[in-house]
């Protein structure tokens, strides 16, 4: 199976998570429907239509941390505008701007591999990284944090089944067999639930627990579907 393999990355990068309001957390990594939409961004696929261009009946995808996940909080200066109206200046108990505490991850880096069965599709985003192009502003999270991308390689994968080994992506839970992880010392492990499938009108239909290693090294661990790349790395695709 031929895989594109790229790189993004950028100086910070915010993907809320779904239950924070107030303090907005960031994941530590692009969701599948944020990586889908970059996609969409690539090859100006129209919001509306990108998460049926991209649906996982006809592509997919997996992401590997490459940088160590770093996360700050910063203060964003925000629009005030309680009581449905805005005012530029300070007027009794109304101030023009509210201060939010966000979250960032900083200096982010993962690498995307993906495959799609329609190959004008893949040819055609293929082509846009290789040439260093994007229809649309290509950003991390929020239109602020503008992002970039680089081809890494085509690569062949094989698919193979119930087997022992180091991988190197995203474990989604419901994989793993035995509920076998092999912990190793020297790393980090965390669990996140993400948002996995979403419909057109953009709500979540399918949530996805994951296994990950902060520091971006490989997890030994025991499932029952995995690729593997020609030069040894094994993946597990959404």
């Amino acid at each position: 199976m031929k895989v594109l393999v790229f790189d993004i990355f950028g100086e910070l990068a915010h993907f809320r998570k779904f239950y924070t309001t107030s303090s907005p957390l960031s994941f530590p990594f692009p969701p599948p429907p944020t990586i889908l939409g970059m996609l969409g961004a690539i090859l100006g696929i129209d919001r509306k239509e990108y998460l049926e261009t991209f649906s996982f009946n006809n592509c997919k995808i997996a992401l590997q941390i490459v940088n160590p996940i770093k996360k700050i909080r910063l203060g964003l200066n925000l629009t005030n505008t309680k009581g449905n109206i805005w005012i530029p200046i300070k007027k009794k108990n109304h101030d023009a701007r509210t201060q939010v505490k966000t979250e960032f991850i900083k200096d982010p880096r993962y690498r995307i591999y993906f495959y799609h069965e329609n190959e004008e599709i893949f040819g055609k985003l293929v082509e846009n990284i290789k040439n260093h192009k994007s229809y649309y502003t290509f950003s991390l999270g929020l239109s602020e944090l503008l992002g970039d991308f680089q081809f890494i390689g085509i690569k062949d994968f094989t698919e193979k089944e119930n087997g022992e080994i180091f991988i190197s992506t995203l474990i989604p839970i419901s994989q793993i067999l035995e509920n076998k992880i092999i912990f190793e010392e020297g790393k980090s492990y965390f669990k996140e639930r993400i948002p996995l499938i979403m419909n057109k009108d953009r709500i979540v239909e399918r949530y996805e627990d994951v296994v990950f290693e902060s520091q971006g090294k490989p997890i030994k661990v025991r499932v029952n579907k995995y690729y593997q790349e020609d030069g040894g790395t094994n993946v597990i695709f959404f």
